[in-house]
């Protein structure tokens, strides 16, 4: 007997017209945090990898807007990400992502800003979109060997293009490698500052006792052709882009960064010529 009205009790409230709008509000409020969830990681993904700040919001954008939630704001900083959304309609919601450093992998934000693209044009569903961030999460960078031949093949061309002689390039080639080898297994533990200072007076050593071995002709195309891989190139353009966009704080601070590696590589090098200078007579470029 009570068995029974236990089942028609719940058959009561299932029916009532009330909890029938409260489960649905419920299931609609899941759905909508499950989007910026969604929308959010995109976003971070992007960041972290050395996307512009406006790409990063017009992907946030593009993918709640297609799903369904118009009420969102974002604020995106060089090392953060601030989401709110909520209106009379829409559930409120709000969360900040850190992101204290970023590295430069174009391939990621390739990925994401061809998905951010794709749902529009297929129509995936969220749990879709979720798992192809979470494969563009995992891909695998380049082998560490393969990125140091390239960057040691990239010292000895930019060498050419300063002028360098065949032997300036095959010293800037093995500098390269020395240099890169030290980025990836030697800079692991330590502040950017401090690394980009012993990076620049690695690269003038390597230089000088490659001219002094005879190998290289000229020491200004040594240097600065073994130099120009250090140079923060993507984040003085983005830092600019963030500028001309109206977003003065992320540019500032990403100029920032730019001017200080610039510095420290120059005073890496500077006072390891600076020693060679009044040591050995070695002649200042």
């Amino acid at each position: 007997m009570e068995e029974r009205e236990g089942k028609n009790t719940a058959k009561t409230v299932i029916e009532n017209p009330e909890f029938r709008d409260w489960a649905g509000e419920k299931k609609r409020e899941e759905y909508e945090r499950q989007v910026l969830e969604t929308a959010l990681r995109a976003g971070q993904i992007l960041l972290g990898n050395g996307a512009e700040i406006f790409r990063v919001e017009e992907t946030i954008f593009r993918i709640c807007r297609h799903y369904g939630v118009t009420s969102v704001n974002t604020f995106v900083l060089t090392n953060g990400i601030f989401l709110s959304a909520g209106n009379g309609r829409e559930p409120y919601y709000s969360t900040v992502r850190h992101i204290p450093a970023w590295v430069t992998r174009l391939d990621k934000i390739t990925e994401v800003n061809q998905l951010s693209r794709e749902i529009e044009d297929h129509d995936y569903s969220i749990e879709e979109v979720s798992g192809r961030l979470d494969e563009i999460e995992a891909m695998e960078g380049r082998k560490k060997l393969a990125q140091i031949a390239v960057a040691g093949t990239a010292c000895a061309c930019f060498s050419f293009l300063f002028g360098g002689g065949p032997g300036d390039m095959a010293a800037d080639f093995l500098t390269g490698l020395i240099l890169y080898g030290f980025l990836l297994y030697g800079c692991g533990g330590l502040s950017k500052i401090t690394g980009n200072l012993l990076c620049g007076g690695l690269i003038t050593v390597c230089c000088i006792a490659f001219y002094h071995a005879g190998l290289g002709q000229n020491l200004r195309p040594l240097v600065m052709g073994a130099i120009l891989p250090l140079v923060p190139g993507m984040s003085f353009t983005n830092a600019i882009r963030d500028l001309a966009d109206g977003d003065y704080i992320s540019g500032a601070v990403r100029m920032l960064d730019a001017v200080l590696v610039f510095m420290s590589v120059g005073a890496g090098t500077g006072a390891v010529f600076l020693i060679y200078h009044h040591l050995l007579g070695g002649v200042l470029l």
